[in-house]
């Protein structure tokens, strides 16, 4: 019979960082989408103090994984969690989950399914959690016509430039995303790990200024390329400051990114975007992308 273990860590080694890290890979390669968001991938990559770590194993080896984040006592916990696809089936998913809501100090805690399978949505069920969040992947090809941006003479658009514009588009990113549960709590070690990743380009990361001399950055798009052989750009985030909302600014923005992924001869975009924002979605659906995915997030 085999024998199941769940080891809790405040940190990682090295040696099980790479480990889950293969892990991760193995389960997003059977999957085709990938068992956890960007920001556990950060933790685990740089290190993040206030987040706790499960690792499930089996005889030995590492099945399975899970992140718990506590950080934020006004707020629920989160969760995430992943089982190596040749242990699924055997009631180690269940178990993981179950070490994880024994560390979550009565808190709520909230989980993403990624992919909205069937079997999280039942274990959800089980565990007494609900449906709270929804997040699209949404798609469109790069190949088929694109509109110009048209920004009416009122911005100048720029890009990023690194060591000088952090602070100005954190404050920005802020304003624009201030009801937003992850985007608009930026804060800049955040934005110094994605800058280190190595797929950061300041020549994808547009600046709309507004044209009035102040230097003021009224919104941005910034881009992503993904690794891999689907040739696979992504608008990593659009951001409208609110003085400037309502005058097609996200629209222009949206455009510029994709004709600069266009030009870097990538094939296909893809997007994230929340269910609930009606209004996002149909302008990205005049764009011409649809509905490719769907992240669900859990909450007990």
């Amino acid at each position: 019979m085999s024998e199941r273990t769940v080891q809790r860590l405040a940190s990682l080694s090295p040696e099980d960082t790479q480990d889950v890290l293969r892990l991760i890979d193995h389960a997003e390669l059977a999957d085709g989408v990938r068992p956890v968001d960007e920001q556990t991938l950060l933790h685990l990559r740089h290190g993040a103090e206030h987040v706790g770590h499960l690792l499930l194993r089996v005889d030995g080896r590492l099945a399975g994984y899970a992140s718990l984040d506590l950080t934020e006592p006004d707020v629920p916990g989160t969760a995430e969690g992943v089982v190596h696809p040749e242990y699924r089936r055997r009631g180690h998913g269940r178990a993981l989950a179950r070490a994880v809501l024994s560390g979550r100090d009565g808190r709520p805690l909230r989980a993403w399914a990624h992919g909205g399978h069937p079997a999280a949505d039942r274990l959800a069920g089980e565990l007494g959690f609900a449906r709270v969040r929804a997040l699209w992947q949404m798609r469109r090809p790069l190949d088929e016509p694109l509109p110009d941006p048209s920004y009416a003479g009122r911005y100048r658009v720029r890009t990023f430039v690194p060591g000088r514009d952090e602070q100005a588009w954190l404050e920005v990113n802020r304003r624009a995303f201030a009801d937003h549960p992850e985007q608009g709590r930026l804060e800049p070690a955040d934005l110094r790990q994605r800058e280190d990743e190595p797929w950061f380009d300041p020549s994808g990361f547009f600046l709309a200024e507004y044209d009035d001399g102040t230097g003021r950055i009224a919104g941005f798009h910034w881009t992503k390329v993904h690794d891999g052989t689907e040739q696979l750009g992504e608008v990593y985030v659009v951001g409208v400051d609110p003085d400037a909302q309502g005058d097609g600014l996200g629209r222009a923005l949206t455009l510029t990114g994709l004709h600069h992924l266009r030009d870097r001869g990538l094939r296909t975009v893809l997007l994230y975007v929340d269910e609930s924002n009606t209004a996002a979605i149909r302008m990205y659906e005049s764009l011409g992308f649809t509905r490719w995915d769907t992240d669900v997030m859990y909450q007990g």
